[in-house]
């Protein structure tokens, strides 16, 4: 049997764990393992530890959100690397499973250099922009749970004025919640702007409003408030953050379904520096946007993507959505798929594309999308269009023959 070669002389794994944390160093005259705390000052003195062993690099497992606060020790220090590494490169052989065990055999496979780090995006963009787009979708809950109050207290704002929420909609919504119950005086606080006609505006905010109703109201308008302010806020420091960046946000913006804030999220997420992907596939497969590969016997069957930065997966779903609204490629991507494969698949099908140009567009200084067109795939297939339209008025009872026009001039 080979032997494996030895691609790192003084390197680390650990095992780590909510309290505890299993250490086992290897350099070529040390092999010791030993328990730490979780707390920070038990963190330090776990780093001042591997520093006196002359430790160079470190490995972990990526299990949950326990690795974090040892990266954000070990990083102080001036280890070589620190890796954190996909679980299923690290799988141990089935049978006899310890923590020491696991700790040795991270050591093991660091020691012959088959570990690869993941990248790991820079922490405050990340966590800003994670954070708001938390806060939008809790702004978006609380807003459903509103309209069922009005709904409950038979109250049709919403089929009169498309956003319940905005100036006109907050001032009504306000003067029910303050005990306003004559609809002339509601339908005055509409703006004029609005295309429903008088009668309409007194009756839609006519209801049955309880006491507790205006209660529930006057509560979610002031949590709604007050979500509001907490994302301009955080929008506002995430602008100041990627203020250097706002070149490649503007060019990122030109792909069809992407706006500014999916561009920041984007950033985020996947930084602008490409260099750390080789290639586009290997960026969409970190994301977890690559097809899964499940083979046996000669049969290629069902398998799910790989999981990756949900921030990241919702952001680009959600703009392969928006895409598939466009008379684009990336529309007649989403077409294309959606009638064969449905509307979820073909989304994320299409976040994938987006995800292949956003990787062109930040790999170069100038380059900018540039759409293929929504007739790309019927110019590609062009004899395969001929022959089902044929077939499908030749159903329809129709003898169908085809003169090409004659070219413009």
């Amino acid at each position: 049997m080979e032997t494996l070669k030895v691609v790192v002389t003084h390197g680390a794994g650990l095992d780590i764990h909510k309290k505890v944390i299993v250490a086992s160093v290897f350099t070529p005259t040390l092999s010791e393992t030993r328990s730490f705390g979780t707390l920070t000052d038990q963190l330090l003195a776990l780093a001042d530890w591997l520093i006196a062993c002359s430790v160079t690099h470190v490995a972990m497992e990526a299990t949950g959100v326990y690795w974090k606060p040892v990266v954000n020790v070990l990083e102080s220090y001036d280890f070589s690397a620190v890796l954190v590494v996909n679980p299923q490169q690290i799988r141990g052989m089935p049978g006899r499973k310890t923590d020491v065990q696991d700790a040795q055999w991270i050591a093991s496979l660091l020691r012959v250099g088959v570990l690869k780090g993941r990248y790991i995006p820079p922490r405050p963009q990340r966590e800003l922009v994670r954070y708001r787009t938390s806060l939008v979708q809790s702004r978006a809950q609380e807003a459903n749970r509103l309209q069922k109050v009005l709904e409950g207290a038979n109250i049709k704002l919403s089929s009169v004025i498309s956003d319940v929420l905005g100036v006109s909609g907050q001032r009504i919504l306000a003067a029910l919640a303050a005990g306003e119950s004559n609809p002339q005086v509601l339908a005055r606080l509409a703006d004029s702007r609005i295309r429903a006609s008088e009668e309409t505006l007194m009756a839609a905010p006519h209801g049955l409003v309880q006491a507790h109703q205006r209660l529930l109201l006057k509560v979610q308008l002031g949590h709604l408030t007050f979500l509001d302010q907490q994302i301009a806020t955080l929008s506002d420091e995430i602008t100041t953050r990627l203020a250097n960046l706002d070149d490649a946000l503007t060019r990122l913006a030109t792909i069809p379904g992407v706006g500014r804030r999916t561009a920041k999220i984007l950033l985020a997420e996947v930084g602008a520096d490409m260099q750390r992907f080789p290639s586009a596939p290997q960026l969409v497969s970190w994301a977890g946007f690559s097809p899964g590969q499940h083979e046996s016997a000669g049969h290629a069957q069902s398998a799910r993507t790989r999981k990756g930065s949900k921030a990241l997966r919702t952001a680009l779903v959600e703009a392969g959505q928006a895409a598939g609204k466009t008379r684009t490629y990336l529309g007649a991507v989403f077409h294309h798929l959606a009638g064969r494969r449905g509307k979820k698949r073909a989304a994320m099908a299409t976040g994938r594309h987006i995800l292949i140009a956003a990787y062109a567009i930040l790999k170069g200084p100038d380059i900018v999308y540039q759409d293929l067109g929504s007739n790309y795939f019927d110019q590609r297939d062009q004899q395969a269009v001929i022959r089902r339209e044929t077939r499908r008025l030749a159903a329809l009872g129709y003898k169908v023959t085809l003169e090409p026009l004659a070219p413009a001039v």
